[in-house]
């Protein structure tokens, strides 16, 4: 296995967090999931959609399903799950940055050379600049605006392309299975699972909680 020379990143629950509040406007605030509910349904949901993905059988996409059962869950009308879709996949509420993200991108790039690949609207550096990380990556490839979305080789491909990088030679770190750690694999690129919500945790998988985790394992 060749060295690893460069990170590239997701975003969405790997350096950025959903703003729930923001998501879940169209639910009254009172009725709002805990942080342990909503990682309880990402788990599940996490199950499911590498199900579907590896069979080829998934009809709807990973927040559908994630907000049919959390509707489900609530007793709420499922006419506003299209509502709570629209508000998850806008790139702007997700903007919770876990503290010492920063100094930890800081870290690693002395190493190692960091790059973003997110499944996104168009506007993903938007929000990393507003949070304050946007200038710690080489590029940003946004397929928003590449037009191909994870876990299509292609998309890796581009950003292997934009940062004149072997594939053999890179990482590429997010949270879902079939999406992230496949797509990357299948683009010939080393891959570790993000996997804050311990939808892996049984699995026999590269995995990582945290950032900090992350440069211990890169360390091995």
């Amino acid at each position: 296995m060749a060295e690893r020379r460069v990170i590239f990143f997701d975003v969405g629950n790997t350096l950025l967090f959903p703003n729930r509040a923001k998501m879940l406007a169209p639910i009254s605030s009172d009725r709002h999931p805990t942080l342990e509910q909503w990682q309880t349904l990402e788990r599940r949901t996490k199950q499911e959609f590498d199900l579907g993905m590896q069979s080829g059988g998934v009809d709807h996409g990973f927040w559908w399903t994630f907000h049919t059962y959390l509707l489900q869950q609530l007793g709420e009308d499922a006419s506003i799950r299209d509502a709570l879709v629209e508000n998850t996949q806008n790139s702007a509420n997700w903007d919770q940055i876990p503290p010492g993200t920063r100094d930890c991108l800081d870290r690693l790039r002395r190493k190692f050379r960091i790059a973003v690949i997110s499944n996104a609207d168009g506007g993903i550096e938007r929000v990393l600049t507003r949070c304050g990380i946007a200038d710690c990556f080489e590029s940003i490839t946004d397929s928003g605006i590449v037009g191909i979305e994870k876990p299509r080789a292609e998309i890796f491909e581009a950003a292997l392309t934009a940062m004149n990088a072997r594939r053999d030679e890179s990482l590429y770190v997010g949270d879902v299975y079939s999406v992230d750690y496949v797509g990357a694999r299948n683009a010939g690129m080393q891959a570790v699972l993000f996997d804050v919500a311990r939808a892996y945790r049984n699995r026999d998988l590269p995995r990582v909680e945290s950032l900090q985790q992350l440069a211990t394992w890169l360390q091995q």
